[in-house]
């Protein structure tokens, strides 16, 4: 069923139409068998970017969409509704051009920003190593300075749409300690730079996610975004706008689960009555119904604050924390409703209930988002 929004003008209304339209025509038909044979839906992105759906939150002077958080996150949670993948690497996407929109020159933004934001030009984001996921600090991928620009050398981990992508924030070492490591706008393809083969994931199986091996390849100077030592900065301030990414996927996700729960649950019958007449499962389809309006509140409240120009890290993380949390319990519970048939592929929530699992832990494991929020308390 369609969500009954509150947005906040006839423009945001207009765009909330024109996705669903466009999830419902290239999307939901899609879905099941690239997710199925593991494919990557090519063209896709280049559809989505012509549409403007890919550059929404960033200004029109970009060639952006210009639109408050909040419009960005609804449209996110409208394609995740349909294709968990997409809207994951959609978020990615956006996560990956804000270190050029927030911390570069204007001569970069120039020539980089509207390729990026029209979806010319797709992104991945580069910050996990295989020893340094949730600890940041400890990352060993080194950018040596060279004659010209930086040569890199090192093993990168858990890319979305690694191999794929026309360009990386990347994020590498440039001195000891937690004050070296900068971040960098890196070509998709140069010499010395190979990805590893897709992993064997529970789910998101169509959007690649591989490792990246970088062999002393080396990048122009002006590949360095910001300045040299800001890159954790650079990381974590893009990480609170890409948690709240997560957390409109993960709710998008959960409404997808919860609309297969109850169109089931109102065709199936038992002992003469509908089963969303007995009151057990009643009860459980509206719990699931409570937990996915109170994990779309968490992450709206967050970017409303975020538009507003208030501080938002610690909702950013509530919001992540209790909209995968939520995307967990809600998928899990409808492939309860529709019992022995929910776990067959026959029917979409055992595929909603493995894409939930991972929104626990990547932009941060919930552990660190409970980490994050007890920081935010204490005096």
């Amino acid at each position: 069923m369609a969500v009954d929004r509150l947005l906040p003008t006839q423009e945001a209304e207009d765009l909330i139409s024109l996705t669903r339209e466009i999830a419902d025509r290239e999307l939901a038909p899609r879905v099941d068998r690239h997710e199925n044979d593991e494919t990557y839906p090519e063209g896709l992105f280049a559809l989505l970017g012509k549409a403007g759906l890919l550059g929404l939150a960033y200004p029109e002077e970009y060639g952006g969409g210009g639109q408050p958080y909040e419009v960005y996150l609804q449209v996110l949670e409208e394609l995740a509704a349909r294709w968990a993948a997409v809207a994951v690497a959609t978020s990615v996407h956006t996560l990956a051009c804000h270190p050029l929109y927030a911390f570069g020159t204007e001569e970069q933004k120039g020539r980089w920003l509207p390729d990026m934001l029209a979806g010319a030009a797709i992104g991945g984001y580069s910050l996990s190593e295989p020893q340094a996921g949730s600890d940041a600090a400890s990352l060993n991928c080194k950018a040596e300075a060279v004659e010209g620009g930086y040569r890199i050398t090192g093993t990168k981990a858990w890319i979305t749409h690694g191999g794929k992508a026309d360009f990386y924030a990347l994020f590498a070492r440039t001195a000891p300690g937690g004050k070296g490591i900068s971040c960098f706008l890196a070509p998709g393809r140069t010499e010395g730079l190979t990805f590893g083969k897709p992993e064997r994931k529970m789910g998101l199986q169509a959007v690649p996610t591989t490792s990246a091996f970088w062999d002393g390849a080396v990048i122009d100077a002006d590949r360095l975004i910001g300045t040299e030592g800001q890159g954790l900065q650079i990381a974590f301030s893009a990480l609170d706008n890409g948690r709240l990414g997560i957390a409109a996927c993960a709710t998008g996700l959960a409404q997808a689960a919860l609309d297969a729960a109850i169109d089931y649950a109102n065709e199936r019958t038992t002992f003469g009555r509908k089963i969303i007449d007995h009151q057990g499962l009643g009860f459980l389809l509206a719990d699931m119904a409570a937990a996915v309006d109170s994990a779309r509140a968490t992450y709206l409240d967050a970017a409303r604050r975020r538009d507003a120009g208030r501080p938002f890290s610690r909702q950013a993380s509530v919001a992540k924390l209790v909209a995968t949390d939520a995307a967990m319990k809600v998928t899990t519970d409808a492939v309860q409703v529709l019992g022995g048939y929910g776990y067959t592929r026959d029917f979409p929530v055992e595929r909603h209930m493995r894409e939930a699992k991972i929104m626990q832990i990547f932009e941060g494991t919930n552990q660190i988002q409970r980490l994050v929020i007890s920081r935010g308390l204490a005096r």
